[in-house]
């Protein structure tokens, strides 16, 4: 029988729970806001047959058929059923109604209400459907704010205005009637030359957990379930290649890998998780019971739902081939713990009804699935009687001068300098300059690969970007409008066109000052230098564009290199020759006039590197984040991993000074606290914002160590010549790590305590003795270290 026919037969039972209010729906407790929403959800499964239940762990993608390539093997996975035969008896999710064809807001949220009407109108119950839509980079839809990719925001290395954004996200999703955002991504990069490293906040897993924390609250704080994903290990794939096995070791891969996703879930009672498409250890995330329900739910407390990644259950049948079929996939992934298949329903419906039926599903399964989903729906108010579709009244300006003036402020902050050993910068207005590069007068290469002009965009070449966003070469011309500005493309992004070299030799030559913009331009599968299964061997620029940057370097009188891109690249050579050197990871619709208003002095640059800058080595670098033996070992490898600037590296047009850092305690038992202060001054003549960073150093331990691991930051503003006092609080939980019997554990011994200005900067030192026995702790340690900036 199919759902559809079980549905329509369904008994209609009425007791004191439920009730026949008119022939198609059905009223009950589960319609009262005043119980608990696990109460009503409850009563409303206790009313539900198994065809309904199975309904709701579903999903539908409205127009799918008509989208481009915007999701993995998406032309595999067809949907079956027609969005009408999907709805019947109720359905668990919309997919990307917004996101999946360039519409206008109004249009948009007309569509959605009508989507959500013929939901409610094909179940007894009258229950909408929960509405999803990505939201990296911002409201994934035409027209709405593109803000700096998740690597630029970790650039900022602010909690705040990451929770503002999100804040801003989430109220113009939750206007147009989107209920949850699939984001934040709270994978720690392992390897820079993963295809996603541009939507990682980083290389470092406090850094990650602090501002995927800050994107949890920010958009929840709106009403919009947060999605953390991918859980877990997808950055630490083999060779960097999207969906390949992850490497890692299982103290690796609780003390790098789960840490953000913990603190998401403990701390900021993120709302959804998404499981990741790789397998560690040969078993893969999407059918892993002790990674989804032994630590996510039994350990950590998660009570929200764990929805599969696009196509993900499929998936373990197709590509990780530990089921027969999608039927068996289905069955794995529902006792794993996934409770919603998205983006649409394939093993969730009739596959899994015929299961149930047959015994070969226990129905707790289906029904521990099931009441998560409704006691969410119940949570976002959609079982409150009178709900109506057309409540929602989406602004009709989804790129709002609040979002840009955001959006302006996180470029600023994000953009790093990296290098200004010649005194380039700020520049005084040059009588001519040369802005060399394929990445000069693109504004696609400002934007991630989940952004909607670089993710939907390109499938449709007849619309415009549908919003405001300048180039980079528009904005030196806004900026120095005093200049003659000459611009030379030199080379494509990619490919092995040398034929407009020689220009831009000659237009640099006759510059008073070279501009040479490079970098990526983001996409999916292939057709990007960056993004989602943009993956690379090597680390130098994608193209020629390093035969590029090497001509021009050789012949500019003055010249300033500016990478603009989605992961790092090996530009140690490069940086060397220049007179200066920026890194801008996707800066965003503002991106351009952020640039530009650093290289004039308009803006004090204050970025921070969330991942080092390789030096001359192309290939494989590891991150700072290491033990003795993977840094550089003269005489035991030949092969130095040494970065051209480390990790938390930016410079500023003023100089900073840390001293004096000093503990209250030089002796603290296991479970007690540290106080640490340091004092940080500004020396230059000028106002700037210096961003001290707090490191653990453990020189003896049961286990390896890295050398230096990030504990703990804060910015500081700063006048010229202003001293101002900092002060970290520490407990000791903060230096624990998990031991060879696999739990964690804080140590007695010496720990060193520094607070500088990046991993490669020597700062200032304490050392504190932790004494007492070791202490076991788990998901309830202390997780954050406050940064507090003293009054004067």
């Amino acid at each position: 029988m199919t759902v559809d026919r079980a549905v329509r037969g369904a008994r209609k039972e009425t007791d004191d729970t439920l009730t026949i209010s008119n022939e198609r729906r059905v009223t009950g407790r589960w319609n009262d806001p005043a119980l608990p929403a696990p109460v009503r959800a409850q009563v409303l499964l206790d009313a539900m047959t198994d065809a309904e239940k199975v309904r709701q762990l579903g999903s539908s993608w409205p127009g799918h058929d008509t989208a481009g390539d915007v999701a993995p093997m998406q032309e595999t996975f067809r949907e079956a059923e027609t969005f009408d035969e999907a709805i019947v008896g109720g359905l668990g999710h919309l997919t990307r109604v917004f996101g999946t064809a360039p519409i206008d807001p109004e249009a948009g949220r007309q569509r959605l209400a009508a989507a959500q009407t013929r939901v409610v109108s094909a179940n007894r119950f009258g229950i909408p459907a929960i509405a999803h839509e990505e939201c990296l980079t911002g409201f994934t839809t035409w027209q709405a704010t593109v803000y700096p990719t998740p690597l630029a925001l970790a650039a900022t290395w602010d909690p705040g205005l990451v929770r503002r954004m999100a804040a801003a996200i989430g109220s113009d999703m939750a206007a147009a009637g989107v209920h949850q955002g699939l984001a934040p991504v709270l994978d720690v990069v392992r390897d820079y030359r993963w295809g996603r490293v541009e939507e990682t906040l980083g290389e470092d897993p406090y850094l990650v957990s602090e501002l995927g924390l800050a994107y949890v609250e920010g958009l929840q704080s709106a009403g919009v379930i947060a999605t953390v994903k991918h859980f877990a290990g997808y950055s630490a794939s083999r060779a960097a290649r999207n969906h390949a096995p992850a490497v890692v070791g299982p103290r690796e891969f609780a003390d790098v890998v789960l840490v953000p996703f913990e603190k998401a879930v403990v701390a900021g009672r993120a709302g959804s998780v998404m499981n990741a498409y790789n397998d560690v250890d040969g078993v893969p995330c999407g059918a892993d019971e002790t990674l989804l329900t032994d630590l996510l739910r039994d350990s950590w407390g998660f009570e929200g739902t764990v929805v599969s990644d696009y196509w993900s259950i499929a998936f373990l049948a197709t590509l990780h081939r530990v089921a027969a079929d999608v039927p068996s996939a289905a069955q794995a992934a529902l006792r794993a713990g996934i409770d919603v298949e998205l983006p649409h329903t394939s093993g969730y419906g009739e596959p899994l009804l015929a299961m149930v039926r047959d015994g070969r599903v226990a129905p707790e399964l289906l029904d521990r699935a099931v009441l998560r989903v409704l006691t969410q729906k119940a949570e976002l108010g959609l079982l409150d009687p009178g709900w109506d579709p057309g409540r929602y009244t989406a602004t009709p300006d989804l790129d709002s001068p609040r979002n840009r003036d955001i959006a302006r402020r996180l470029a600023e902050e994000s953009i790093v300098l990296l290098d200004n050993g010649s005194d380039v910068l700020p520049l005084a207005g040059p009588r001519s300059i040369a802005v060399i590069g394929p990445a000069a007068d693109e504004a696609r290469c400002l934007f991630g690969c989940y952004s909607f002009p670089n993710h939907v965009l390109p499938h449709h070449p007849e619309l415009p970007l549908g919003l405001e966003a300048p180039t980079v070469l528009d904005a030196i011309r806004r900026e120095f409008p005093g200049s003659a500005v000459h611009h030379e493309i030199g080379c494509p992004i990619t490919g092995d066109d040398r034929s407009g070299i020689d220009a831009a030799v000659a237009a640099a030559a006759g510059a008073d000052l070279t501009l040479l913009v490079v970098g990526d331009r983001s996409g999916m599968f292939g057709h990007g230098t960056s993004g989602e299964g943009c993956d690379v061997a090597t680390l130098n620029l994608p193209g020629v564009q390093d035969d590029l940057v090497e001509a021009v370097l050789a012949t500019a009188r003055q010249a300033v290199l500016l990478v603009v891109s989605g992961r790092p690249y090996a530009i140690g050579r490069h940086a060397r020759a220049a007179d200066a050197t920026l890194q801008a990871f996707f800066p965003g619709e503002e991106g351009a006039a952020a640039i530009a208003g650093v290289l004039s002095g308009r803006i004090n640059p204050s970025g921070r590197l969330p991942v080092q800058i390789p030096g001359d080595e192309a290939g494989q670098p590891g991150t700072y984040l290491a033990p003795p033996l993977a840094l550089k070992s003269d005489g035991v490898s030949n092969i130095d991993p040494t970065p051209a600037f480390p990790f938390g590296h930016g410079m500023s047009y003023s100089t900073f000074r840390i001293q004096d850092v000093r503990t209250a305690e030089d002796v603290v038992a296991v479970d007690g606290l540290i106080t640490v202060q340091a004092t940080v001054t500004n020396t230059g003549a000028r106002a700037g914002t210096c961003v001290p960073q707090l490191y653990l150093t453990d020189p003896v331990a049961s286990v390896t160590r890295p050398v230096r691991q990030l504990i703990g930051f804060t910015r500081v503003d700063l006048a010229a010549g202003e001293t101002r006092t900092v002060r970290f609080t520490v407990h000791a939980d903060m230096t624990s790590f998990t031991g060879r019997d696999l739990r964690r554990r804080v140590e007695p011994g010496h720990v060193i305590l520094t607070v500088a200005r990046s991993a490669g900067d020597p700062g200032s030192s304490a050392e504190v003795r932790l004494v007492g026995d070791t202490r076991i702790v788990d998901h309830t340690r202390t997780m954050r270290v406050p940064g507090t900036v003293l009054a004067d």
